[in-house]
């Protein structure tokens, strides 16, 4: 069990503003939430295998390959208007 120091201590934690007769509703619930993982840690879970997310493929995505990307003015060849290797547009303002 959470003593009410403890209890008063998480609340300012979490920023919660307990109000008179939440406090010890909330002391009992969080109590039997950890009663709960005590259980859990008399479990004895020596022979069982770790989940991993559940599937056992080890790397569902695809091999990098390495390319050449260079495509350097294959878009120029169809603008109207050029000017000493650069692409010409008209003023904006």
């Amino acid at each position: 069990m959470l003593s009410k120091k403890e209890l008063e201590h998480l609340a300012e934690l979490a920023r919660i503003e307990l109000k008179e007769g939440e406090e010890e509703k909330l002391e009992k619930d969080l109590g039997a939430i950890l009663d709960y993982f005590k259980e859990l840690q008399a479990v004895d879970t020596e022979k069982v295998a770790p989940m991993t997310g559940g599937t056992q493929l080890m790397n569902a995505l695809r091999e990098d390959v390495t390319g050449s990307t260079d495509d350097t003015g294959k878009g120029a060849a169809g603008f109207p208007d050029k000017q000493d290797g650069y692409l010409k547009v008209p003023p904006v303002f």
